[in-house]
């Protein structure tokens, strides 16, 4: 169903400083399903393919560096217009420009250590699932 999951990844600085437990809470409370999660470390290349849509950025090659530099943790979220309320609970990307209370503002150090990625679209929510999980992988859709 579009408009009913999002991905995340607690990015490796969350998960290196022992925020994945508070960051799950937090999601939680703001009413998602977790539907799917995996720890993994991903390879630069998988980063690189991951990141595929800001290749040519000046900071792809820095977003890849860093995200292939130690475990994250990929999850889907399962909420109705999944996507623009996680991008509400994550806030800006900057942790200094967050909203108090969001993810990024609780558990960010900077642009690049932000905490946590969400999809930015229902269309990329769905590569992004895919690019992580299976069906088979994927637990209780929505009614």
């Amino acid at each position: 169903m579009t408009g009913s999951i999002t991905l995340t990844m607690i990015k490796p600085y969350a998960v290196q400083n022992g925020y994945t437990g508070p960051i799950l809470a937090k999601i939680n409370e703001a009413g998602f399903r977790i539907i799917a999660m995996k720890y993994l470390q991903m390879t630069l290349q998988q980063a690189k393919d991951f990141y595929k849509v800001h290749e040519g950025q000046n900071f792809y090659p820095r977003l890849v560096e860093f995200m292939s530099s130690g475990p994250v943790v990929a999850a889907i979220l399962e909420k109705k217009n999944a996507v623009q309320d996680y991008r509400k609970l994550i806030g800006a990307t900057d942790p200094l420009k967050a909203e108090e209370g969001t993810l990024r503002k609780l558990f960010g150090a900077s642009i690049e250590k932000n905490a946590v990625h969400g999809s930015d679209s229902d269309e990329n929510a769905n590569v992004e699932a895919d690019f992580f999980f299976s069906k088979l992988e994927r637990f209780q859709l929505m009614d």
